[in-house]
């Protein structure tokens, strides 16, 4: 289990690493799908996730160790992520008949706090560790503004459509995605409306993830009709996209920056996972008997990156494939 953790020098993610990469772990114990996870932002080692099995999962994954396992059987679990508190976290139900967010302990498995006011299922939440404050999108076409040291909303948005949303980094700024363009919010003055809108060219299928690299300079979307869409985030223009399958069912399409944004791993409607260069295109791809797309995750600071499914998976680079490669202590 040990070989599973990554190398602890730093070392660049070139195309040569990603092609060697491999499932160094696994976790099996899931009776059902994952459907969520997040990594926490400073305590890097923890990760959450939630499954159709109706529960929420902490990991060590540095020592590949599952810490707990809290069930959530009223009200199902469907989004997780962690709050500043690596103990407290966010997560939306699955039962259809409570669209409440709940705030857990997960050192007592206690409920501290309850956040009223979707009416339909939530489809994406971001959440601001540094602000203590989170967007959550669902599909009774609204984006609420919440903060965590309070059960009402702080703002809404109306929106046409199932939205995708995602804070910067530093929580100045938020997107929202949905129909065919980004609306790009000031976080302080989000009532006065978008400062701008960015266009993803012809593609107006239903947007299902939005995401800022962590240097904020750039922004992934993927959709439903299986498109990973680049743009910049300060100008709108379209780096990049890339065709992966769709996605035929009520699944997600995934896909994650590498700590430097300049790699991209994504899902695909037919369960398979690749690899991208943002300036040069695809690097890899592997083949997958499920056969819908799973979740990934980048490891923050780390050369390793996690796809869930019906199992969790930790990808770590196969260093007999790789010749040299530039080492900094």
């Amino acid at each position: 289990m040990a070989g599973a953790s990554p190398p602890t020098v730093s070392m660049e993610v070139t195309d040569e690493m990603l092609k060697s990469m491999e499932v160094g772990l696994a976790f099996r114990d899931y009776n059902g799908r994952i459907s969520s996870m997040d990594f926490h932002s400073k305590a890097t080692n923890y990760l959450v996730t939630a499954s159709d099995d109706e529960s929420i999962r902490l990991y060590d994954i540095q020592n590949a160790v599952c810490l707990k396992t809290i069930n959530s059987k009223k009200y199902g679990v469907e989004l997780v992520c962690f709050t500043d508190n690596p103990t407290l976290v966010l997560y939306s139900s699955k039962n259809g008949w409570d669209e409440s967010l709940r705030l857990l302990s997960l050192n007592d498995n206690r409920f501290v706090r309850y956040f009223k006011g979707h009416l339909d299922r939530v489809v994406s939440i971001s959440l601001c560790s540094e602000k203590e404050v989170f967007l959550s999108g669902s599909l009774d076409r609204t984006v609420l503004l919440w903060d965590l040291r309070a059960d009402k909303a702080q703002g809404s948005l109306r929106v046409q459509g199932r939205p995708a949303v995602s804070y910067d980094d530093q929580g100045l700024v938020f997107a929202v995605a949905y129909g065919g363009h980004v609306r790009m919010f000031d976080a302080r003055k989000f009532e006065k409306g978008p400062f701008d809108i960015f266009s993803v060219g012809n593609d107006d299928s239903e947007a299902h993830v939005i995401k800022f690299s962590s240097d904020g300079r750039r922004l992934l979307l993927t959709t439903k009709a299986g498109r990973v869409h680049v743009l910049d985030s300060f100008h709108g223009n379209n780096i990049a996209t890339y065709n992966v399958k769709p996605v035929l069912t009520n699944s997600t399409l995934e896909a994650t920056f590498s700590p430097d944004g300049n790699h991209i791993i994504s899902g695909s409607g037919d369960g398979s996972v690749y690899a991208w260069n943002v300036r040069s295109g695809k690097v890899a791809h592997w083949g997958s008997t499920d056969n819908e797309p799973p979740l990934v995750r980048w490891a923050p600071g780390s050369l390793m990156f996690l796809t869930g499914s019906s199992e969790l998976s930790c990808w770590v680079p196969d260093l007999s494939k790789l010749g040299s490669f530039a080492v900094t202590k």
